[in-house]
């Protein structure tokens, strides 16, 4: 069981990483007509369910949560929803790197918080250590470190071209 909820929270990764490198063929993929940053959020849902039945096999769930829980919970979801609020669905999910346009964003928590969606990701997951072992919530924050690494160098050359 421990194997397949380690793969199961680095399931996510590789698909990612496979859109930041290939983002025309994503394009491709999801065809004319179609959103690929709607299709990426379907499917980055999917693969979020995965990860969140593979942490909760493992799992030893008590309440109450110790006391960390509650603001490491609450900031960190507050991060993810101000960056969603802030970009919106096709600026979180990598409309970038399938050639939308987007303004400069200067808000709360960018320009203060480098790559605030992990960081908010990862606080989130921090607050569940008292329920699941330290092994799975490092495989998960590596993958988001994989992430942050891979995502810091954007070459805009390599940006699809949306089907006109």
């Amino acid at each position: 069981m421990g194997l397949l909820a380690g793969m199961g929270v680095l399931a996510p990764f590789p698909f990612y990483w496979w859109l930041w490198t290939q983002p025309q063929t994503w394009v491709n993929l999801c065809g004319k007509g179609r959103d690929p940053s709607k299709v990426m959020a379907y499917v980055s849902h999917a693969l979020k369910l995965v990860q969140f039945v593979s942490l909760f096999s493992v799992s030893s769930p008590s309440w109450p949560p110790p006391l960390f829980f509650w603001p490491l919970i609450v900031f960190g979801q507050f991060l993810n929803f101000r960056v969603y609020q802030l970009l919106g669905e096709s600026g979180t999910y990598y409309g970038v790197r399938f050639g939308k346009k987007f303004p400069w964003v200067t808000e709360f928590p960018f320009g203060y918080i480098k790559d605030p969606q992990y960081v908010g990701s990862i606080m989130s997951l921090f607050a569940c250590l008292s329920w699941v072992p330290f092994q799975y919530i490092f495989l998960w924050t590596l993958g988001y470190g994989f992430m942050i690494k891979v995502e810091s160098t954007e070459n805009p050359g390599t940006r699809a071209k949306p089907f006109t």
